[in-house]
């Protein structure tokens, strides 16, 4: 979607910076532009707009309704709007709304300093365009996803792993990718997993689509071994499942069917499940890792006992969140972090895998800081099973016009 396609929202009190916004705006293309001058008004714009806002652009101190508050509020509303924080106060304390903002689950682009700038603008502009592909899209109004909607979808074999693959950052190889379930629906299309994951764990069915994505992640990888393509993969494990007394056995039983070893699989688990039921999760976690699988702590950094975490479970790898990767290559002070993570890992000889990689600038840096593996848009979008050899060829061709800094020649590596 191109700029002038875009709905903008502006919320500024000042009326020279509203203006100011406003022709910046127009200077990048942008036509449909609303402006006000606080949160209520803000509010009050996006609940009767005739069509939906695409980008908000806020100031943060504003007399009535700050940012904070309206960013709150939009949250509460389910407001599908991106945001982009523009302020003039301290960088540690717009950092810290920044992350409010994702924990509210609002959409937020990024944030930038007064003055703003169309340079400083245009950048999170087009990342909102790059959030919007296709395989990214909702259902579109459609009807809402019941039981008998997913019961019916596991039984016609609907469901299928997407592969997002990861590059070796070092030697730009592509040499592992993750599993991501797909539903693909004969009237609905392609639904995404935030549309049905959550209701098939509220409903008890989130085994059942595990067991489906397992089972034909082993069989792309054999299909893909008789090419002579061997990529480790990894696969998504819930909070309800590390919670079943014995999972780790079933889980591994599917596996073992489909003749596939398991240094070749890698399951991933979010620090929140890994500690709820800490014994039943501890001892799944334990089991996988005893039969030879790799365990990955996803989202490293975003809980808050992430390294009593690493010194409970024997994970093999760390993957940061992608909300450090895009932090860092805004806020040196944020690349201190990153590092520490990265430093952490390598300390304790885990393999490690960046989140979010989606320009060149991402990739120097932590190619800079020793991370091992990217993943991310740079690198490639998820892909169908037939797809994804084609798919690392594409992007050993766009790792080639990678500029000479970010890379250095494979043979030497």
């Amino acid at each position: 979607m191109t700029i002038e396609h875009l709905n903008f929202l502006l919320v500024e009190d000042h009326d020279f910076q509203r203006r100011t916004l406003r022709r910046l705006l127009g200077g990048l293309g942008a036509i449909h532009i609303t402006d006000v001058a606080d949160g209520a008004a803000a509010l009050s714009a996006v609940q009767q707009a005739d069509q939906p806002f695409d980008i908000c652009i806020m100031d943060l101190n504003m007399p009535g309704m700050d940012g904070m508050e309206l960013i709150r509020h939009l949250s509460e509303a389910k407001s599908q709007i991106a945001i982009i924080l523009a302020s003039a106060l301290d960088h540690a304390l717009i950092s810290s709304v920044e992350t409010m903002a994702k924990a509210y689950g609002v959409k937020l682009l990024g944030a930038i300093e007064k003055p703003a700038t169309a340079l400083a603008l245009r950048p999170l502009i087009e990342q909102y365009g790059a959030q919007r592909r296709p395989q990214r899209a909702p259902l579109g109004g459609g009807p809402e996803i019941t039981l008998e909607d997913l019961r019916e979808a596991l039984t016609l074999d609907q469901f299928e792993p997407y592969f997002q693959p990861k590059a070796d950052l070092q030697t730009g190889a592509i040499t592992a990718a993750e599993a991501l379930a797909r539903w693909r629906h004969p009237e609905r299309g392609m639904i995404p997993p935030d549309a049905f994951i959550p209701l098939m764990e509220h409903h008890g069915l989130i085994d059942d689509l595990t067991a489906c994505i397992a089972r034909k992640t082993a069989l792309a990888w054999r299909a893909w071994a008789r090419q002579g393509h061997r990529y480790e993969i990894s696969i998504n494990l819930s909070l309800s499942q590390l919670s079943r007394p014995g999972y780790a056995d079933d889980l591994s039983r599917i596996l073992e069917e489909q003749d596939i070893a398991p240094r070749y699989i890698v399951f991933e688990v979010t620090e929140s499940a890994a500690m709820s039921d800490l014994p039943h999760s501890l001892e799944n976690l334990a089991r996988l890792r005893m039969k030879g699988y790799g365990l990955s702590i996803d989202d490293y950094g975003t809980g808050y006992s992430s390294m009593q975490q690493l010194l409970r479970i024997p994970f093999s790898e760390l993957k940061v969140d992608r909300s450090f990767v895009t932090a860092a290559c805004q806020d040196p002070a944020q690349v201190l972090i990153l590092n520490s993570s990265l430093s952490l890992a390598r300390e304790l000889k885990l393999s490690s895998v960046a989140e979010g990689v989606e320009t060149a600038a991402d990739w120097r840096l932590l190619r800079r800081l020793q991370c091992g593996y990217a993943q991310g848009w740079l690198v490639g979008e998820p892909m169908s099973a037939s797809d994804f050899i084609p798919g690392v060829a594409a992007w050993d061709q766009a790792y080639s016009a990678l500029p000479a800094d970010s890379k250095h020649d494979r043979a030497s590596a």
